[in-house]
């Protein structure tokens, strides 16, 4: 799904292309816009579906493999992912996890900042409320960037939906970016989650 340049009124921003992820074992929405002299286009949305026969290990292989041909084929500058949401379910949640770190680990592997978002901040960014319904999102999201066939799959809107996200938050002046440039930014800045031999 494309869609014409649009401008976003109140946004600066430098030239850059930003690749969006919404990831999932099953399905991994992604979504890349295209931002250029204060205008936003949309080159890309999608969801990729991964065979439930395949074992977990295997799509996590899938996920990577896609996620760098996207970079290969759109050479994104930013990498914008939403973070895993803290439910119930703990093995969901194991499983969402390591969908989102070889995703991570793919754009970090091309040197492209790393930039997470949680889903209540990407809903409250695109739509001013962070409890809005995927619907809503989507409503907004046609709104702002002229966007009318509507894709299958809702992962797909909400991976454009941390796309834009990122969008705003690094045209804003008031904001600081907090990417991760490298395993070495990384560990940098989560001293926290780094083990010693024996613990």
């Amino acid at each position: 799904m494309k869609s014409n340049a649009k401008l976003i009124p109140g946004h600066q921003s430098d030239d850059k292309i930003i690749l969006g992820i919404d990831p999932g074992t099953l399905i991994m929405g992604y979504s890349i816009i295209e931002c250029r002299h204060n205008k936003v286009q949309l080159r890309e949305m999608h969801a990729v579906k991964f065979s439930a026969r395949l074992d977990h290990y295997e799509r996590l292989s899938r996920i990577h493999e896609q996620v760098v041909a996207l970079i290969t084929t759109h050479q994104p500058n930013e990498f914008a992912i939403e973070a895993p949401f803290f439910g119930k379910n703990v093995q969901s949640m194991l499983k969402l996890g390591r969908a989102q770190g070889v995703a991570i680990a793919a754009a970090m592997q091309h040197h492209i900042p790393v930039t997470e978002y949680s889903p209540r901040k990407v809903k409250q960014s695109v739509t001013g409320n962070g409890n809005a319904a995927k619907e809503q999102v989507w409503k907004m999201l046609q709104q702002i960037l002229s966007l009318k066939e509507a894709p299958e799959h809702f992962d797909a809107t909400d991976a454009l939906a941390v796309a834009l996200c990122h969008h705003y938050q690094i045209s804003s002046p008031l904001q600081k970016k907090a990417g991760f440039k490298g395993w070495e930014d990384f560990i940098k800045k989560n001293p926290q989650k780094i083990k010693g031999n024996g613990q």
